[in-house]
């Protein structure tokens, strides 16, 4: 059985998540928290959160173990992009975006 959590409107750039989306694709829970966890970025801590839930959705709502589950799918879509101003020389001045993202993160207890 598929569980699905999203992470709306996180306040990381996708480049960022992606990184380490592509490193626990695919990877068995436990192993997967492990090495969001030893990681020191923010963006990994945004991917572990969505991870959570994602568990924590299949062991209340289904009735899942939580030793069977391994991630499915993980997907990091952009997001809106808030335009920002950094002052420049002479009054000028550069555009800028704030980006953020959607997290999607699916966990099966399939094999």
């Amino acid at each position: 059985m598929e569980v699905k959590a999203v992470s709306k409107w996180v306040r990381t750039g996708p480049r960022k998540l992606r990184k380490y989306a592509d490193l626990v694709r695919n990877e068995p829970i436990s192993r997967a928290r492990g090495l969001l966890h030893v990681h020191p970025s923010p963006a990994a801590k945004a991917l572990l959160k969505a991870l959570d839930s994602a568990v924590a959705n299949a062991e209340n709502n289904h009735n899942l173990d939580v030793e069977d589950l391994r991630i499915k799918a993980l997907m990091v879509d952009g997001a809106m992009k808030i335009p920002r101003l950094k002052p420049r020389a002479r009054g000028r001045a550069d555009r800028f975006y704030h980006r953020s993202c959607h997290i999607t993160v699916v966990v099966t207890d399939e094999a």
